[in-house]
């Protein structure tokens, strides 16, 4: 009986231990990701995943071929621009007397960002005579920057301009373009700097305010994580690139106090952003604690109003307008009955319904008589000094399948070959390409006179033809960049996808997508008349941008890309 009773007990003890292991088991099964969403995977799993995909992906190492470089290889500024039907009216006159308005997008694009376009409407619904002939405009809506390309290169030069601030008047200015100020303000605006609450509240406690000086050195002391737009194309960013300048030097925005201070705080950015969505998504996703917009589209929003606190900062966007060039006097007298028929009762009235003129009392902390020669000179400090020694190691996927065949890849091959330009020599870069097998064109090394060479050849020589393994290539190019981050630790990685979006081959989105988010390298895309949804899946996993452009403007687009990322 005692015996009997000892079996049970020993049955009942392995018994207990059994439950207790399965239970350890199971619970550190299920709760080794939590806090995860099923995309993300830890840094082990993911080079164990990673290396199980590679096994199946068909890599073919290309033996690569020097091309000398040539100052035939770079395009004039007016090659590189697209053409300005890209840019289709958004109001169209027809009067005996027209004159033709580049419009920066914030007031002439729909709802409430379409203000300058229902004026315009208005206007040309009200007959106006000159010199009893009918007078009418025309309105584009182009971004300040595009719009200055286009008139100091010639391409294209409306009869008069009107950007979001007086910045883009004084570059213009300062490249020997003659401007005629017409009216200083058409519609007043701000920029600003947009914070989370919560950051908001915290700045206040410790510092008492919050200005460009605070936001600065917080951000070069790693406090808060800024982001801003592209000051190559940008009105706020251009604003907020001088605006940082001279927190640092408040007497010369180009000392050597203004540069060091300007490194040291571009240390921390962690992203300039190819354009405002892309910053808009890291901001949403939690990445960063602050960003520029300007008050008419924050006003416009609820969520940001709910979300985040708005702080004016720099120049004030009062949409100046600008005569180009000697316009006829009819022209010119068209010109100043819309400047004055702008500055009427009902489209104030307008204006201030759409989110406009709200800071009326705000006044600029920077001085009034920063030339276009300085303004010039610190876009050149920005991208000299944008990433503040850190070397940017980038590998380059192009889509050679057939779907990318004549126009799309004779597009890819120009704009890449031109674009070498706008990448800093000291980064580091390779090029992948793919159909249904992935091609290792050209191995990582730095961009030094050899290896630009050796570019030129292997983005030459590419050819299209066959199925389409996108992700597969992702692949490779992943396990380079991160290959050659282990020499230079401190690098900044980045894929650049050129393609058509199209996917029909290889390892799926779902496949990778986990590998990707975990490893943290911003894939931007580039799609070439392209499935663009299909390119945004992959880039926003970790909040790069996607370009949608066709074979016609993509040169110009890359050149602002890699203004602001290379």
């Amino acid at each position: 009986m005692q015996k009997t009773d000892n079996v049970k007990k020993i049955i009942i003890f392995v018994g207990i231990a059994v439950v207790v292991f399965v239970g350890v088991f199971v619970g550190i099964t299920l709760t080794k990701n939590v806090g995860k969403t099923p995309d993300e995977i830890t840094m082990e799993d993911a080079g164990k995943q990673m290396q199980k995909l590679l096994d199946g992906v068909n890599v073919v190492n290309v033996t690569p071929r020097k091309a000398a470089i040539s100052d035939e290889d770079i395009l004039s500024d007016e090659d590189e621009l697209p053409d300005i039907q890209n840019y289709p009216f958004t109001v169209t006159g027809t009067g005996s007397v027209n004159i033709e308005i580049f419009s920066s997008p914030e007031k002439a694009g729909t709802g409430t960002d379409g203000w300058i376009n229902e004026v315009a409407e208005n206007f040309n619904n009200s007959n106006i005579q000159v010199n009893g002939k009918t007078a009418s405009v025309s309105v584009r809506s182009i971004s300040s920057g595009l719009a200055v390309d286009y008139i100091k290169s010639g391409k294209y030069v409306p009869d008069a301009l009107t950007p979001s601030n007086a910045f883009w008047g004084k570059m213009l200015e300062a490249n020997g373009v003659k401007l005629t100020l017409k009216e200083e303000k058409l519609v007043g605006n701000t920029a600003g700097i947009l914070l989370s609450k919560d950051k908001y509240n915290e700045l206040i406690n410790k510092y008492g305010s919050v200005n460009m000086k605070v936001i600065s050195e917080c951000t070069a002391n790693n406090e808060l994580a800024m982001g801003y737009t592209n000051p190559f194309a940008s009105s706020t960013g251009m604003n907020f690139l001088v605006s940082t300048l001279y927190s640092y030097d408040a007497d010369d925005l180009l000392s050597s106090k203004a540069i060091e201070g300007f490194q040291k705080f571009q240390e921390n950015v962690p992203l300039v952003s190819y354009n405002t969505l892309q910053m808009r998504k890291s901001a949403e996703s939690g990445s960063l604690d602050a960003f520029v917009l300007e008050y008419q589209s924050y006003v416009n929003d609820a969520a940001l109003k709910n979300t985040y606190v708005f702080t004016p900062f720099g120049a004030r966007h009062d949409n100046p307008m600008y005569a180009i060039g000697d316009l006829s006097a009819d022209k010119s007298a068209v010109l100043e009955k819309f400047c004055k028929f702008c500055l009427s009762d009902d489209s104030k009235q307008l204006a201030d319904r759409y989110g406009f003129n709200q800071n009326p009392k705000y006044k600029s902390e920077l001085p009034d008589d920063i030339s276009g020669d300085k303004l010039l000179s610190a876009q050149k400090l920005y991208k000299e000094n944008k990433d503040s020694g850190k070397t940017i190691i980038a590998v380059f996927v192009a889509d050679i399948s057939g779907s990318m065949r004549g126009e799309s890849i004779n597009a890819l091959q120009t704009s890449l070959i031109n674009s070498m330009q706008y990448i800093n020599k000291d980064n580091y870069i390779g090029l992948v390409s793919y159909n249904n097998k992935v091609y290792v064109n050209l191995p990582i090394a730095k961009f030094d006179l050899n290896q630009q060479s050796l570019f030129k050849g292997a983005v030459q020589d590419l050819d299209s033809n066959g199925q389409t393994a996108t992700y597969d290539a992702i692949l490779v190019a992943l396990d380079m960049v991160n290959k050659a981050k282990e020499n230079i630790p401190d690098a900044k990685t980045m894929i650049f996808l050129l393609s058509d979006g199209e996917q029909n081959n290889g390892w799926s989105l779902n496949d990778i997508s986990g590998i990707v988010s975990a490893y943290e390298v911003p894939i931007y895309s580039i799609g070439y008349n392209a499935n663009i949804e299909a390119l945004k899946r992959i880039s926003e996993i970790n909040e790069a941008a996607t370009i949608n452009a066709d074979s016609d403007d993509i040169i110009y687009q890359l050149k602002n890309l890699f203004n602001s990322e290379m």
